[in-house]
């Protein structure tokens, strides 16, 4: 599967959009893009974060492609709905990195989007001028008809299963991937979470929660039955909750096992016999629940959000953090903008662009830009569309 790539320090002016395959849909072509003052004026600039003392240097001097050995690769999902987290997400992983100029994004955004996804790449080249970055849309119509109803509307939206769907999108080179949800913002070094091993077979890595009670993801349809929690019984542990919005993902591995198509078929048993209730996770659960590689809790400092159902606050739990994470129905951006925060939305609040609440951080002292690094001179970005 081919790309298109363009220099960003020649053409700074048009944000290019290259429309590529994916599962056998054939390739159309490129276009450009100017221009969308009206979305634009929601956010501010970026400030310019540069690789400090000891980053690897790209082959040929500069990062040219998303198969260079040297980067850390991230991906996310891209909406209207959830861009003013995804771009302070983007944001806290830049400000906390050594080398941010070696992290590359890639951001999954859905086809049927109210502001498209042109001009959603459009709106991060402007947000993040020099950012390394790829946009893909997700065909919804793969996953439809595999979505079955949840507890919550929201996490039936199909841009929730695109995670199952990397090893597809992104290029084959990129053997290694990690996984954020739109709702966090990172205080650590992203790349100590890239350094951490996948050993053994493991094909993901995630902070694991075994005192959490496993059997509650289930229905009691999926516990009755007399096959199928022998799943569970042939693995070398008892299988522990964990939360998908942060994961470590050997692509490599993903795409030798073929677990899209193992993932599915428990999603094809879930629209025959109820077995489940909570959207994207189950699956995930069934698959690779007791199988993941364990990562530090500190990682996954999730449920900020509150329950699922009244969006209560909640408090960290003990002991060190490097990623918070408003899992839950409780958003900050949307309490801050009705002046009904939880404590800890403030400490998602001074990486948020949109101006509004950028001068209203600024005047509290919470943001500053003054953080050491010269502007960029070698601007670099494309953008690939699947279709």
């Amino acid at each position: 599967m081919g790309h298109f790539g363009f220099d960003f320090s020649r053409i700074q002016q048009i944000t290019a959009v290259c429309f590529l395959t994916i599962l056998g849909f054939s390739s159309i072509g490129c276009l450009g893009i100017r221009n969308f003052p009206e979305q634009e004026k929601g956010f501010i600039e970026a400030p310019e974060y540069r690789n400090g003392v000891g980053c690897p240097a790209p082959a040929g001097g500069h990062v040219s492609s998303s198969c260079d050995p040297s980067l850390v690769h991230i991906a996310m999902t891209l909406d209207s709905e959830y861009l003013r987290g995804s771009m302070a997400a983007v944001h806290s992983v830049l400000r906390h990195s050594s080398c941010p100029e070696h992290i590359f994004f890639h951001f999954i955004a859905g086809e049927f989007d109210p502001w498209s996804p042109r001009v959603l790449t459009h709106l991060v080249r402007s947000i993040f001028p020099s950012l390394n970055f790829k946009v893909y849309i997700f065909r919804e119509d793969i996953v439809i008809n595999l979505i079955s109803s949840s507890i919550r509307h929201a996490l039936e939206n199909p841009l929730n299963y695109a995670r199952n769907y990397l090893g597809d999108m992104l290029d084959p080179c990129v053997t290694l991937v990690i996984y954020l949800d739109s709702d966090i913002v990172l205080v650590d070094d992203i790349g100590k979470l890239w350094s951490v091993p996948l050993t053994m077979s493991r094909v993901i890595g995630a902070p694991e929660y075994c005192h959490a009670n496993f059997t509650k993801y289930f229905t009691n349809s999926f516990w009755s039955d007399p096959e199928l929690p022998r799943v569970f019984k042939s693995r070398n542990k008892s299988p522990c909750y964990f939360n998908t919005g942060v994961m470590v993902m050997d692509l490599k591995k993903w795409r030798e096992g073929n677990y899209r198509k193992k993932i599915e078929s428990w999603m094809e048993l879930q629209r025959q016999k109820r077995i489940y209730e909570l959207g994207s996770l189950p699956p995930f659960l069934l698959v690779f629940g007791g199988l993941i590689e364990p990562i530090n809790h500190r990682w996954n400092q999730h449920g900020l959000g509150g329950d699922n159902v009244m969006g209560s606050c909640r408090s960290l739990h003990p002991g060190p953090v490097s990623l918070l994470h408003w899992s839950g129905k409780g958003k900050p951006w949307v309490r801050l903008d009705e002046k009904r925060p939880c404590p800890l939305d403030h400490l998602w609040e001074p990486y948020d662009l949109y101006k509004h609440n950028y001068q209203r951080s600024k005047m509290r002292g919470q943001h500053n830009h003054n953080l050491g690094f010269s502007s960029s001179t070698n601007l670099f970005g494309y953008s690939n569309y699947f279709i």
